[in-house]
């Protein structure tokens, strides 16, 4: 991670509006020289971002990396230019789910270079560990400050939209995100249809109230079994969890997406669902969740 830090140029600060009135350009109470400098870079990179907006969930194992890729390709296919950040530190699924698994990531003239993939620019702590089965153990602080590099040392450039791929919880990361990211457009909840991951699921809404980011609504995934032979759906969890549940607590609900073996087969084949199988009707229910982040206003972001 040392090698990364010192590799990467440092983004000008305020090269993109020379306003000396604007927040990044006012030292902040208490604020030394390095944390001055890292926010007036990290608000350098931010501006020229339309949206960021986080998927996460209280629980594990709901899909939400599936969730989090489809929703990236989805606005990539819509003609928009988007980055997918991977911030699950400990468990990066992204690379194996878009088929980058040991793709390198070099030092360009305006910091590390994301791999990109048609328009989709892409980072995650996969592509930094020299073997994929060597175990993370880093405790919340050193989480924040390669979350922080994340941000401010990769060279994004302008994006329509980052997608954040949160890990499970409402802990050290997703909070990262919150304190780093502000504004940010809000988050995607994932959850499952049963009472119990919905009870955890939860939890993230209560998150977001708490920091002040806005909830820009719930997925219900794995809702139903599309079956192989015959494409019919069965709902073999209890279906409609999520939808009770966003209802319950007063945020907006995007749409439920069924379990598909064709999904599982696409991220461990390094395919993104929503592009390779775009006519399936698991693929049409995705778009139909992709299309409400395509209305969003626009959030100032001081440079």
């Amino acid at each position: 991670m040392e090698n990364m830090e010192n590799s990467a140029p440092r983004a000008s600060s305020c090269d993109s509006c020379k306003d000396s009135n604007c927040s990044a350009a006012k030292r902040e109470l208490g604020e030394n020289d390095q944390d001055f400098e890292d926010r007036r870079a990290l608000q350098s990179r931010l501006c020229h971002i339309g949206h960021k907006i986080m998927v996460m969930s209280g629980k594990g194992g709901v899909g939400k990396s599936t969730v989090a890729v489809n929703l990236a390709m989805g606005l990539m296919l819509a003609g928009k230019k988007v980055g997918l950040l991977d911030v699950d530190i400990h468990g990066p699924s992204v690379p194996t789910m878009l088929g980058l698994e040991g793709a390198n990531i070099e030092a360009g003239p305006d910091g590390l270079m994301p791999v990109e993939l048609g328009h989709l620019k892409v980072m995650s702590m996969g592509f930094l560990l020299r073997n994929p089965d060597d175990a993370v153990i880093w405790r919340g602080p050193v989480k924040g400050n390669v979350i922080k590099q994340f941000l401010k040392d990769v060279a994004w450039g302008d994006l329509d939209y980052l997608i954040i791929d949160a890990p499970p919880g409402t802990g050290d990361e997703p909070l990262s995100i919150c304190q780093l990211i502000n504004p940010i457009d809000g988050a995607v909840v994932v959850t499952t249809p049963q009472r119990v991951a919905a009870m955890d699921v939860r939890k993230s809404i209560t998150f977001c109230a708490q920091v002040g980011m806005k909830v820009l609504g719930v997925v219900e995934n794995m809702s139903g079994f599309v079956c192989p032979k015959c494409g019919e759906l069965t709902h073999i969890l209890r279906s409609g969890g999520g939808r009770l549940m966003a209802e319950d607590m007063g945020v907006p609900f995007l749409g439920s997406i069924p379990i598909d073996p064709m999904v599982a087969e696409a991220g461990d084949m390094g395919q993104a669902f929503v592009m390779h199988h775009a006519a399936s009707p698991t693929a049409v229910l995705m778009r139909s969740v992709v299309a409400p982040l395509l209305e969003l206003p626009t959030v100032k972001q001081d440079a």
